[in-house]
């Protein structure tokens, strides 16, 4: 069975053999589940303000524990 990528975006998992792998010159590899993930990747957005990335739940949680 194959493994499952997971985006380095959005943190969403999608199946192998779609979406698009991104490799920097130093060698690091991303992986991203749509063109959408990769255009704000690219445009060094940060995930933790957009609401429809898992960064933004588990910031707005932390935030919710403190308070």
């Amino acid at each position: 069975m194959a493994r499952w990528n997971v985006c380095s975006y959005c943190g969403k998992e999608f199946e192998p053999g779609t979406g698009k792998m991104f490799v920097r010159n130093d060698g690091r590899v991303f992986f991203f589940c749509s063109g959408r993930c990769e255009k704000y990747f690219l445009m060094k957005k940060n995930p933790r303000k957009l609401k429809w990335t898992k960064a933004f739940e588990e910031a707005r949680l932390q935030r919710a524990k403190r308070k």
